[in-house]
């Protein structure tokens, strides 16, 4: 009987460790509703109207920071040490690309009035990604005084962006390049129709994205698929080693 507890103990840990090497980061909620909750915030408190919550902007803004991720090899490297970010696709693609691969209606693409991208290594919280932005603190090294001056510049112009008076709507992209990597986020207003612009096809549905969130009024959750599991022949190969030195401690050989 020890043996079989024994055994069934050594199962248990293969089972769990093969779980957890196959599951992959998972971000809970949709912080890109709440980025737009955030944004939607501030304009009330400076008196000024709500935007519309725009799915077909928000998942352009996904592919906007999908973009940045995969030109900087992972992410890791576009996510700069002052939670800027350092990419800046052709700006044809926000409305020729993007669009194209969320599945917006062509003939409902309209002006985009404004944009914000940022990332945070060591923040989670959809307010905190935004506070990044916005706060005027320096960050790296060199002279204190210019650094702080150039926070204080990027906050002011990031805060003239949220408080723009054209704007009608607003949309949310919020990722994470990896499990242990830094979280993207990005901010895509426009001064279109609220109600006729960056309309999603298939009865607003639009184009399913593989990875990451975007803002929408009916997604209260990051319901995009998660990213692929890795393959089981690699999985094995890197249990295997665990799973010796489990059997040589359980006395099962």
């Amino acid at each position: 009987m020890r043996g079989i507890s024994k055994l069934a103990f050594l199962l248990l840990c293969v089972w769990m460790l093969l779980l957890g090497a196959a599951s992959p980061a998972k971000i809970h909620g949709n912080p890109a509703n709440d980025l737009v909750a955030l944004i939607n915030g501030k304009r009330a408190a400076s008196k000024l109207p709500a935007l519309r919550n725009s799915a077909g902007l928000g998942c352009m803004a996904l592919q906007y920071i999908s973009d940045c991720m995969a030109m900087s090899g992972g992410g890791g490297g576009a996510c700069s040490g002052d939670n800027t970010v350092a990419c800046e696709p052709p700006e044809a693609h926000i409305t020729e690309v993007y669009a194209a691969n969320c599945g917006v209606e062509l003939p409902t693409v309209d002006v985009v009035s404004g944009r914000l991208i940022g990332c945070h290594r060591e923040r989670s919280g959809p307010e905190d990604a935004l506070q990044a932005v916005l706060a005027s603190r320096a960050a790296g090294n060199g002279n204190a005084t210019t650094s702080i001056s150039k926070a204080n510049a990027n906050a002011s112009s990031a805060l003239s962006v949220i408080l723009g008076k054209e704007h009608t709507q607003v949309g949310a992209g919020f990722d994470r390049a990896h499990r242990h990597g830094p979280f993207f986020w990005c901010l895509l207003f426009s001064s279109g129709s609220a109600n006729s612009t960056f309309l999603l096809e298939a009865g607003g549905k639009g184009i399913e994205q593989t990875h990451g969130c975007f803002s929408a009024p009916d997604r209260a959750s990051c319901n995009a698929a998660a990213p692929p599991r890795p393959r089981p022949g690699l999985v094995a190969a890197a249990a295997a080693p665990l799973l010796l030195l489990l059997l040589f401690h359980c006395n099962v050989m």
